[in-house]
């Protein structure tokens, strides 16, 4: 399980992500949304959803392990670690 503090550092990192079904993302914190559009993730349970309609300039409080390239329209996305 993950520190619990963790969750409530800020950001101390960013990489840029590329929607991919197959990439696996490790130590993600959130997600900036730079063009809006449809998120879809992958969670570390494996669970999967979208998050649609995102704003252009929205971070995301969420840890995915894959931003999918299925259903994701949204563009200029970063990894927050």
């Amino acid at each position: 399980m993950a520190d619990p503090q963790f969750a409530t550092m800020p950001a101390q990192g960013v990489v840029s992500i590329t929607p991919s079904d197959s990439t696996v993302l490790s130590g993600i914190r959130g997600l900036y949304v730079g063009g809006a559009g449809n998120v879809a993730v992958t969670m570390a349970d494996g669970s999967t959803g979208t998050y649609t309609a995102v704003a252009a300039g929205t971070t995301l409080a969420t840890a995915p392990t894959k931003v999918m390239a299925t259903n994701t329209t949204a563009t200029n996305i970063l990894g927050l670690r």
